[in-house]
């Protein structure tokens, strides 16, 4: 017999804003997963730059394989290592939060530059500690990657299910860009998680996650529709914001695998 709350899907985001990688596996670490949103880009005035003002970053495909990231473009591709990098410093803003960053290489940037039409660089968050987030909410503070704000994003598969049910143009759950898919069984109790363990890893819940446009970026064609967030906000409105998913943090390291139990 399966259990009742489970691991479903994995995916990691090696660059923001770019697609997505889906996992069988994937090692849990204090800023996220192992090279989960390690890398972003930022424009010729050092802002970062993400599918809220160019949805074409979608369709920007990453893949990971002995040692190097591949970025795959229309008919074009580039790839460098994960490791390398240049050794001058940027300070970054990422929402609220400074990150110190480096370039990856000036090639890499060229390349991102001339595909998206608009000078600008690959940068990479390199050490734990280099961004920090203090919670609305909890007022805690954690080392993060470059994600919006939080290393973990979870989802469950009972609030898409019920998302479709309300849409005629049914999506899937790449439109929230989640890093964990588990198997619920009602809609939206994952706000509600505490503590829970999945294989190695124990995690805790910090907030339920507030969406933005971008939801209505379509992963498949990079195109702007009107839905999900139209219809989200007619029933998963709390205090002006539209709540999809929620956020996590890891208080450990280690792997997690598709099929893990999620166990409280």
């Amino acid at each position: 017999m399966s259990a009742i709350y489970s691991v479903k899907e994995i995916y990691i985001y090696p660059i923001k804003s770019l697609a997505g990688i889906s996992c069988e596996k994937a090692f849990a670490e204090e800023m996220g997963f192992e090279n989960d949103r390690r890398w972003m880009l930022i424009d010729d005035e050092n802002q970062m730059i993400t599918q809220r003002e160019h949805r074409i970053m979608s369709q920007f495909y990453p893949q990971i394989s002995d040692g190097k990231i591949a970025i795959t473009f229309e008919n074009q591709k580039h790839e460098f290592s994960i490791d390398e990098h240049l050794d001058d410093s940027l300070k970054v803003d990422v929402w609220d939060d400074i990150s110190e960053v480096v370039e990856v290489n000036q090639a890499t940037s060229k390349w991102f530059s001339d595909c998206l039409g608009f000078k600008c660089k690959l940068v990479k968050i390199i050490r734990i500690g280099d961004r920090k987030h203090e919670s609305s909410k909890s007022k805690e503070v954690f080392n993060v990657s470059l994600a919006d704000g939080y290393p973990y994003l979870f989802v469950g598969t009972k609030s898409i299910d019920f998302l479709n049910e309300k849409l005629e143009d049914k999506i899937t759950v790449l439109s929230f860009r989640p890093n964990i898919v588990i198997t619920s069984q009602s809609p939206h109790e994952e706000d509600d998680f505490t503590t829970f363990k999945i294989g190695e890893v124990q995690f805790k819940n910090i907030k339920p996650c507030g969406r933005c446009i971008m939801v209505n970026n379509d992963p498949k064609n990079g195109k702007l529709k009107k839905e999900p967030l139209k219809t989200l906000s007619k029933y998963r409105v709390v205090d002006n914001s539209v709540l999809f998913g929620t956020n996590a943090v890891s208080l450990n390291s280690g792997i997690i695998t598709v099929g893990d139990e999620v166990v409280f």
